[in-house]
């Protein structure tokens, strides 16, 4: 059996090839999926202005998809332009049938109006979307007028949500406040995750508020400023179809969508008088420019090259530019001693048994806490090792020490208060990452280092992650904008070897380390070394393929 994902795109032509199903085609390929195209309405446009438009009827979409059904069954189907509540009624009814036969994701892409200002449904359609697609969606793509018009917020079409203003950073900031509400009222509509794109707001960052069962915030990249970008709300649905169809969740899957309109937006060029069409590109995901950020919270990221606001990622943290190298994780004072006699590069003291994260942990620390702090940081200083403590910043603060390492639920759990003086107090941070939504958080906050993990099956911690291997490792460390450090599952020297050729800037080990790091650690940084040489020298390859899922 092929294993080429299979996704239906039932959506509208564009006689000018530059949206629709001819954008969703473009997706798809850039994707690695198998694009059905279903039509469900033609329009006679070019790059200026749509002159007409016909829904399929009913019948035929209907005819359409049954022939499909047992043949190409897909995992995936995005709509777009669907012309008729009837188009609707016959839509939902394939999802349901679909569904009874196995897992099926739904992404709707409401396309209501044309950029170029023509209106593509009235009330009748409106509520079909509403009633029948919405409680059946995976994810909702909305622009900020369709969405306000899904919500009943808005008639579609208000001033200042279709088009740019002359104040456009302002009016993007008024607008912006009110879309985690609107997209939470969306998901009250029954819409499992909702992501209402920016892309139309006019300031000068590209913001979608995103809201899944995974992760929410803001996903943001600096605007791609080009007339071409004819197809930019086709291209993020149809990617995000298609990344859902290999697997990924839905806050990994708008990760890449963002990253593959970014490159389509990079690659748009003019095809007529107008606006030319975006054309997705294969191996977008490799390009460490169009990773998006993921907030933290509600308020919008400040604008690339504008003043950092109160509570946004701070610039105070000191961020080495040394390789993290051999990096060993430590849970007491005693082993960082051992450790550093080996040679290790960096070192983790990280002590679960007593209070921790969270914010809440008395800057003194318990007695004993406060003693193995004090002997471990003592040492590492006088090795000139780097020397992170895992969770205890408060502590890790006061006693002086180099850095913090933080998972990202122990970030989560700080209050915005707190994570601001974290930030701001001069500690180097390191913060983990299991999934694309979490490096494009830790990137957000431009730490010292980002670590990917597990690389390889561990029995440290529990946890629902699945193995990264070699493939996301090298992924990660191509994209991420800091030093990459690989974790988990790491217990010999071709491992370190290994991991390091793929590009990590630091490898960890924990259990690796044996029960005598003096004695092991030796072997493993002469690893580490030819590892990094290894990587240095090879010929980078053409890079097409995606990262693979995380969950």
């Amino acid at each position: 059996m092929n294993q080429t994902p299979m996704i239906w795109s039932v959506a509208g032509t564009d006689s000018g090839g530059g949206a629709g199903l001819a954008a969703d085609q473009r997706a798809a390929d850039a994707l690695g999926v198998h694009l059905c195209t279903v039509v469900a309405a033609i329009t006679a446009q070019n790059s200026c202005a749509v002159s007409q438009l016909q829904a399929v009827n009913a019948e035929l979409l209907h005819a359409q998809l049954a022939a499909l059904a047992d043949d190409m069954p897909p995992r995936a189907i995005k709509t777009g332009l669907l012309g008729s509540a009837a188009n609707v009624k016959v839509l939902a009814h394939w999802v349901d049938q679909l569904r009874q036969r196995g897992p099926l994701a739904l992404v709707v892409d409401p396309v209501l109006r044309a950029s170029t200002g023509a209106s593509f449904a009235d009330a009748e359609l409106l509520a079909a979307y509403r009633e029948l697609l919405l409680p059946r969606a995976t994810v909702i793509t909305p622009n900020r007028a369709e969405a306000a018009a899904l919500a009943g917020w808005q008639p579609l079409g208000r001033p200042g949500l279709s088009s740019a203003p002359a104040d456009a950073d302002a009016d993007a900031d008024a607008d912006a406040a009110t879309l985690p509400a609107l997209a939470r009222a969306l998901r009250q509509c029954g819409a499992a995750s909702v992501c209402i794109t920016g892309g139309d707001a006019g300031s000068a960052l590209a913001a979608d508020w995103l809201l899944t069962p995974q992760a929410s915030g803001w996903l943001s990249l600096p605007r791609i400023v080009t007339r071409h970008q004819h197809g930019t709300g086709c291209t993020f649905a149809s990617a995000l179809a298609a990344a859902l169809a290999w697997g990924h969740r839905e806050a990994d899957a708008a990760v890449l969508a963002k990253m593959a309109t970014a490159g389509a937006l990079a690659a748009g060029r003019a095809a007529g008088a107008g606006a030319g069409p975006v054309r997705a590109q294969p191996g977008f995901a490799w390009h460490a420019e169009w990773l998006p950020q993921l907030s933290l919270g509600e308020a919008l990221p400040a604008a690339p090259g504008s003043p950092s606001r109160q509570n946004s990622p701070n610039s105070a943290v000191v961020v080495t530019s040394a390789a993290p190298g051999l990096y060993g994780i430590v849970d007491s004072a005693d082993r960082v001693q051992a450790s550093l006699r080996g040679g290790v590069t960096t070192l983790q003291l990280r002590i679960k048994s007593a209070p921790a994260a969270g914010g809440n942990t008395e800057p003194s620390g318990p007695p004993a806490l406060h003693d193995e702090l004090t002997r471990a940081i003592a040492a590492a200083r006088q090795a000139g090792v780097l020397l992170y403590i895992n969770d205890h910043w408060r502590l890790a603060l006061a006693l002086g020490a180099d850095g913090v390492h933080l998972g990202q639920e122990d970030l989560l759990a700080l209050s915005d208060a707190e994570r601001q003086q974290l930030l701001n107090s001069g500690l180097r941070l390191g913060l983990s990452s299991h999934s694309l939504w979490e490096l494009c958080r830790a990137s957000a906050l431009r730490p010292a280092y980002i670590a990917c993990g597990p690389v390889w099956p561990t029995e440290t911690k529990q946890m629902p992650w699945q193995p990264q291997g070699l493939h996301n490792l090298a992924w990660w460390s191509a994209v991420a904008p800091v030093p990459v450090v690989a974790i988990g599952g790491i217990l010999s020297a071709a491992q370190v070897q290994a991991a390091a050729a793929s590009g990590a800037s630091g490898v960890c080990l924990v259990r690796g380390l044996g029960e005598r790091p003096g004695d092991t650690v030796s072997a493993l940084v002469d690893a580490m070394r030819r590892g990094l040489a290894e990587h240095g020298s090879a010929v980078p390859a053409p890079q097409a393929t995606l990262p693979h899922p995380c969950l």
